[in-house]
């Protein structure tokens, strides 16, 4: 099903309540923003440093994977999601890990990490509350930041067994049954938000906790992360941690900002992934490497608000989900950059000035480059002769005939009435 038949199914269902959970958030935003005075000032510094990076990306690679073996952190590259997992399964493999704690990582679901795992006989916890909920429940994370927004209390409470629908409730059941699962790993698996590059360490921004424990409890902890996530310096971090959990969830600042260098109890692994962002690096669609998951294009977008984070059918939903899937695989996703109003609400709220509308439109024309219709159209458009011809043919063609042909769009509007004549014709 396509973007918009599983967005209307979902706005029967939970649409309002969705809509209105997140547009709470955006205020929320939009009230911590307001007590930084110098907010643009750090928008357009975050947007060069970005820039910085990803124009010159490996030289920050090389520096960074330097810098943490300096530590005494282990490092791999990983050209892919399958060269990913197969790295991250012979760790595991190599001291015979039978069950892994998990925190929240978009990496990993990018990869497909915890199928691949879980097909090889280890069992994978995600311990963040969102991320358990969606497991439990048997799907993906529907949200960027609150991978369960689309889920009501008493659907959680379902799936505890729990006749109680209380979220303080839940949330200390869930936490009482994670406790027993951090104690009983062989390993625990996160990713980051940031990664330092004279330093060598990896930024962990959480609220609940829980990729701390499972970075210190189990003997080993692997780090998942993507190749852009570095950032040049400490002073460079401090910017974007003043500005991520503002933007994500109008916090002043995440309540664990932790930050990983050797491990003292064991071994720290860090995997940093291409999977195709060297080459984006080549491509007019670079500036989406600029991201940082903040996730405010998702909870302003009118489109996503109505539709769910499931009706994108890809592991990074909303406007920035819209420019990644189809760079993914542009056939079955190509759907995705016309569920876009270009309102340009996503490229108001983003901290590094992603640029939303005009890379939409591209990845409009990206998807559609080798259409017929689409071809046919724009030589009709582009030739006075040929548009008369193609607007003769329109008003002699049978309604019925016309509505079969645009079956998809006259589904859900009601098919115009066109004009017997032309407008130039009098």
């Amino acid at each position: 099903m396509k973007h918009y038949e599983l967005a209307i199914n979902f706005y029967k269902q939970k649409g309002p309540r969705h809509d209105k959970a997140l547009w709470a958030i955006r205020q929320k935003r939009d009230k911590a923003i307001k007590e930084v005075d110098e907010w643009e000032e750090l928008r357009e510094k975050a947007s060069k440093i970005k820039d910085e990076v990803i124009n010159n990306l490996q030289d920050y690679v090389k520096e960074f994977i330097k810098n943490a073996k300096k530590e005494g952190i282990e490092l791999f590259f990983a050209k892919d999601a399958k060269e990913h997992n197969e790295i991250v399964f012979d760790l595991l493999k190599e001291i015979n890990a039978k069950k892994v704690v998990k925190s929240k990582s978009m990496l990993t679901e990018e990869c497909g990490l915890n199928e691949f795992l879980e097909k090889r006989g280890i069992e994978v916890i995600d311990t963040d509350l969102g991320e358990r909920i969606v497991q439990l429940r048997g799907e993906k994370p529907s949200h960027i930041v609150l991978p369960a927004i689309h889920t009501t209390k008493e659907e959680v409470a379902e799936i505890l067994g729990e006749s109680n629908t209380d979220p303080t409730y839940l949330t200390h059941k869930m936490r009482e049954l994670l406790r027993n699962e951090f104690l009983s790993a062989d390993a625990g698996i996160s990713g980051a938000n940031f990664l330092v590059a004279d330093k060598g360490w990896a930024v962990v921004c959480t609220n609940e906790g829980n990729a701390d424990l499972g970075a210190v409890l189990p003997k080993l902890h692997i780090i998942s992360v993507g190749v852009e996530k570095i950032v040049p310096s400490m002073r460079d971090l401090g910017v974007f941690l003043r500005m991520l959990a503002r933007n994500a969830t109008g916090q002043k600042i995440t309540t664990y900002t932790s930050i990983f260098g050797r491990k003292e109890n064991g071994k720290r692994v860090i995997v940093l992934v291409d999977n195709g962002r060297f080459e984006r690096l080549n491509t007019e669609f670079k500036e989406t490497l600029k991201c940082i998951r903040c996730s405010a294009c998702l909870t302003t977008c009118p489109v996503f608000r109505r539709s769910g984070g499931h009706a994108y059918r890809y592991v990074i939903p909303g406007p920035i989900g819209s420019l990644l899937a189809p760079l993914n695989n542009k056939e079955e996703y190509s759907d995705l950059p016309f569920a876009c109003t270009l309102c340009n609400s996503c490229e108001m709220v983003c901290p590094v000035k992603i640029p939303f509308s005009k890379q939409l439109v591209k990845m409009r024309e990206y998807v559609t480059k080798d259409d017929f219709a689409f071809k046919f159209i724009e030589t009709s458009l582009h030739s006075p002769f040929a548009f008369k011809l193609f607007s003769k043919i329109i008003r002699l063609t049978p309604k019925s005939i016309l509505k079969k042909a645009l079956n998809e769009w006259s589904k859900y509007k009601e098919f115009p009435t066109i004009p017997p004549k032309r407008f130039i014709d009098g």
